[in-house]
Formats: C-alpha cells, sequence, structure tokens
C-alpha cells in the first residue's frame, strides 16, 4: 500500500523531477556566470596583461569634507569613493585600493591577472633610468643645500657689518665726548651724555 496516497495522510508531497529540472537550471546559470574567461563558443576570451596604472588615484580629493546626501543624490556623488567601471561604491581608501587592484575591477577593464615576464634588456634600462633619476635628485639637493649655505653666509656677514657700524658709533661718541667712560664717571659726568636709545 502506497502511504503518500493514503486519505489521512497530511504531509507535504513533493515533485521530486520538477526540483531536479529547476535545480539542474540554476546549475547550468552559475557555471555560465563563473566561467568569465569564456564566451558562448566555449573558446578563452584573450584578455590584455596587467600593466602599470598611468594615472594618479585620487584619494585625497573629497578628504575632510561634509556633503549632504539625500534620497535623490546619484550614487557616484553619495560618500566613499565611487569606481565608474564597476559603478559601486567603497566606503573608504583601503578597501577602494583594495578593489581597484582586485580581478573583478582589473576583467572589467579587459585584463587578466597576469604579468608580462621582463626581459634582461628591460630590466637594465629601468635601473639605468632609476640611477639617472637618482644623480638628478642628488644635484637638485646640492644646489638646495648650496643656495641655503650662501643665504647663511651672507646673513652671518650683513651681522657682522652691522656690529662693526655700531662698534664704529660707539667710538665716535665717545671720542665726540671727550674720554674714557670710566674716568668720566670717576668724576661725575656718568648722566650728562645724550643716552638716546635707538
Amino acid at each position: 500500500e502506497d502511504r503518500s496516497m493514503r486519505p489521512d495522510d497530511h504531509r507535504r508531497k513533493w515533485d521530486l523531477e520538477e526540483y531536479e529540472r529547476a535545480a539542474k537550471a540554476r546549475e547550468d546559470a552559475d557555471n555560465e556566470l563563473t566561467r568569465g574567461d569564456k564566451d558562448s563558443g566555449g573558446e578563452k576570451v584573450k584578455r590584455e596583461l596587467l600593466k602599470q596604472r598611468d594615472y594618479k588615484v585620487d584619494l585625497d580629493s573629497k578628504l575632510g569634507k561634509s556633503i549632504v546626501i539625500t534620497k535623490n543624490t546619484p550614487q557616484s556623488a553619495q560618500g566613499g569613493y565611487y569606481c565608474n567601471v564597476c559603478d559601486c561604491v567603497v566606503k573608504d581608501s583601503i578597501n577602494f585600493l583594495d578593489h581597484i587592484n582586485g580581478k573583478k575591477h582589473q576583467r572589467n577593464l579587459g585584463m587578466s591577472m597576469k604579468i608580462e615576464r621582463s626581459s634582461l634588456d628591460q630590466v637594465k634600462a629601468r635601473f639605468s633610468a632609476n640611477k639617472r633619476k637618482m644623480e638628478e635628485r642628488k644635484k637638485e639637493y646640492d644646489i638646495d643645500q648650496r643656495m641655503d649655505e650662501l643665504r647663511e653666509e651672507e646673513d652671518r656677514a650683513r651681522e657682522y657689518r652691522k656690529e662693526k657700524k655700531k662698534e664704529k658709533k660707539r667710538k665716535v661718541e665717545e671720542d665726540n665726548f671727550g674720554g674714557d667712560a670710566d674716568m668720566m664717571a670717576m668724576m661725575g659726568f656718568g648722566g650728562f651724555g645724550g643716552s638716546k636709545k635707538n
């Protein structure tokens, strides 16, 4: 006797064939999505090799600014960092950097995560370019350092000339007044000189 056909059996019945068909369709759709690198023909899509960015990532422009966000504010103007390639908003700079260096973003740009192997000549060229940069930086630093030293030397010379002038002026004043300051103080003439203070 089939228990599922009894009238007093109130358990729910499942159509196994229908659910098997739905599961298979869902599995096929998932496979189609996860395939990613293959097109409908089954051949691999040739993607560009990963290369260096030729622009600077802007992380500081919105720093310290507050904006009002309403229901009508477009996603790109909302808080956080907006990626126009993937059409998504990332809330902080670290996650934004992770996103733009990540697999999904690179695929949307049309690049694979593989990098080109450098040849010996390319490595040598890069080393020589870096060496030239370092030498230029050193020259600039030497020029700046030399300019600072010249300025300091000029300041010292100016101070020295000022001191000399003051000393000469004091001598002239003492000579005009008529003698040694100590002697005059002993004689009681210490307070008579013009005490102009510059």
